[in-house]
């Protein structure tokens, strides 16, 4: 499957990874690869959970890029 994941650093240096598709699904790390791979690993766990208790695993995000005057 593949997710959406946010990727910001934070006033420490440190960089936080969010998969909006999976509140509350956030990790960290060093580096931009160590959260990427740190959010991959909570993904897994989270998608896990999901199917342990019966939960539905959220679909595909459909998402555009819009381009805007400013």
């Amino acid at each position: 499957m593949k997710f959406r994941i946010t990727i910001e650093p934070d006033e420490d240096g440190v960089f936080v990874a969010e998969c909006p598709a999976l509140p509350g699904c956030i990790s960290q790390g060093r580096t931009r690869e160590e959260a990427i791979e740190n959010i991959r690993d909570a993904i897994r766990g989270y998608v896990e959970s999901l199917k342990k208790h019966g939960e539905p695993i959220p679909g595909a995000i459909t998402e555009a890029v819009v381009e805007v005057a400013v």
